[in-house]
C-alpha cells in the first residue's frame, strides 16, 4: 500500500521539469525565429498579389529603429508612373536621370568598359559634301584639320569604300546618299541635339583651296573675336564674290564693308555687314541650333540663307565676320546646271517669301494678343 505512494511524487516532479524545459527551448526557438524574420523575403512566398496588398507587415530590425511597410516596396517588375513635361519632347514618360536628349559622332569600341572608348573627345566638327572626283582637293583640305576635329563626309555619288585609300578615311564618318546637296544632309544628319558635343560646325563645300589656311588658328580668332557665325576670307581675284567675304591683307578678321551705291540700306545690314556665304560658314554651337531650325526641308540649294543668318545671332553685326588672315580659295568647279540653277534662283525668291510671310503671321498675332 505504501508503495504506489513513494514511487508517485517523482514521476510527478520529472514531468513538471520536462514541462519547464519544454516551454524555455520553445521561448528561446521563438525568440530566434523572430530576429530572423527580417532577414526572410516575404516576396518568396507564394502568396495572391491581391492579398499582399491589403497586408500591412511591420518589421522591426535589430536595433528597433528602422519601420518599414511592405506596400511601400516595389518588385523589380513594377514601373512607376512618371510624367515629367520638362523633359524632352517624347520622354515626358522617362525619369530625367535616365534621358540622354543629346549625341555625337564620337565612334566607339564593341568591347570593353564605355568609359574607355576614347582617348580623346574632339571639340570642333567638319562636314564636306563630297564626289570621289574631288579625293584630292578633300585630302589637302583634311590635313587641315587636327585630332580636336570629327571629319564627316556626304557622298553625293554613292563612292565611300574608296576614300579607304586615305588613312583619316577610316577614323571618318560616311554618310552616303546619291545627288543630295549640303543643306539637304545638314537637315537630316546635323541635327543640334546629335552635334551639341561640338564648340564649333564647319559646314563646307569641296572645292575650296585651302593653302593659306590653319584650322587650329582660325579657331583661336573666332574666339578672339567673338564670331558667332564666320567664314574664311576667299581669294579676291579668283571667281565672282561679294565684297564682304573677300579678304583683307592688312587685317585679322573684318565685320563690316562697303558695296555698290544702293545695295545696303543700313551699314549694320547685309550685304554690307552682319553676311557671310554659303558655301564655307562656320557656326558655334548655340548659333548652328538657330540656324538648323531655319533650313527648310524641301529648299535644298540654301540660297537666300545667308541673308538670313543674322537672325540667329545679336548683335549680328558684332558676331558674324570674315576672318582674313586664314584664306581660302573658291576653285569654281562647275557642278550645278542650267535647269538646277533655275531652281537655285526660285528657292531663293520661295525663301524670302516664306519669311516675310511668317514675320508679318507672327506680327499680328502679336498685335492681337
Amino acid at each position: 500500500m505504501g508503495t504506489p505512494h513513494r514511487s508517485g511524487a517523482p514521476k510527478k516532479s520529472n514531468d513538471g521539469a520536462r514541462l519547464i524545459i519544454t516551454t524555455i527551448i520553445g521561448v528561446v526557438f521563438g525568440f530566434f525565429v523572430g530576429v530572423s524574420f527580417p532577414s526572410v523575403l516575404v516576396t518568396k512566398l507564394n502568396l495572391p498579389s491581391s492579398l499582399l496588398s491589403s497586408i500591412d507587415v511591420a518589421i522591426i530590425d535589430e536595433n528597433l529603429s528602422i519601420k518599414r511597410k511592405y506596400p511601400e516596396t516595389r518588385g523589380p517588375g513594377d514601373i512607376p508612373k512618371i510624367y515629367v513635361p520638362t523633359n524632352p519632347r517624347g520622354a515626358e514618360l522617362l525619369p530625367p536621370g535616365i534621358v540622354v536628349s543629346e549625341s555625337d559622332f564620337y565612334l566607339r569600341r564593341l568591347w570593353g568598359e564605355p568609359s574607355e572608348d576614347l582617348k580623346i573627345k574632339p571639340k570642333y566638327l567638319v562636314t564636306f559634301t563630297v564626289g570621289f572626283d574631288q579625293r584630292k582637293n578633300i585630302d589637302a583640305a583634311v590635313k587641315k584639320f587636327s585630332e580636336d576635329f570629327t571629319i564627316l563626309l556626304f557622298h553625293y555619288d554613292g563612292r565611300t569604300s574608296e576614300w579607304d585609300q586615305f588613312e583619316w578615311s577610316k577614323r571618318a564618318i560616311h554618310v552616303s546618299v546619291k545627288k543630295q546637296t549640303k543643306w539637304w544632309y545638314a537637315k537630316r544628319f546635323l541635327h543640334p541635339d546629335i552635334v551639341a558635343a561640338y564648340d564649333y560646325i564647319f559646314i563646307w563645300d569641296e572645292d575650296l583651296g585651302v593653302e593659306h589656311f590653319n584650322a587650329e588658328k582660325y579657331i583661336q580668332l573666332v574666339k578672339k573675336h567673338g564670331l558667332e557665325i564666320s567664314q574664311p576670307g576667299l581669294e579676291p581675284n579668283n571667281g565672282l564674290t561679294w565684297q564682304m567675304t573677300k579678304r583683307r591683307g592688312n587685317s585679322e578678321v573684318h565685320k563690316v564693308t562697303e558695296e555698290k551705291p544702293g545695295w545696303c540700306s543700313d551699314p549694320h545690314l547685309p550685304p554690307c555687314a552682319a553676311f557671310v556665304e554659303i558655301m564655307a560658314p562656320v557656326f558655334s554651337r548655340e548659333a548652328w541650333r538657330c540656324v538648323w531650325h531655319m533650313i527648310q526641308n524641301d529648299l535644298v540649294h540654301g540660297w537666300g540663307l545667308d541673308f538670313a543668318l543674322r537672325r540667329c545671332v545679336q548683335p549680328a553685326h558684332e558676331k558674324i565676320g570674315v576672318v582674313d588672315s586664314q584664306w581660302v580659295v573658291h576653285q569654281v568647279i562647275p557642278s550645278l546646271g542650267n535647269q538646277v540653277r533655275e531652281r537655285c534662283r526660285s528657292e531663293w525668291a520661295q525663301f524670302q517669301t516664306r519669311l516675310a510671310n511668317a514675320d508679318k503671321a507672327y506680327l499680328a498675332q502679336m498685335a492681337k494678343g
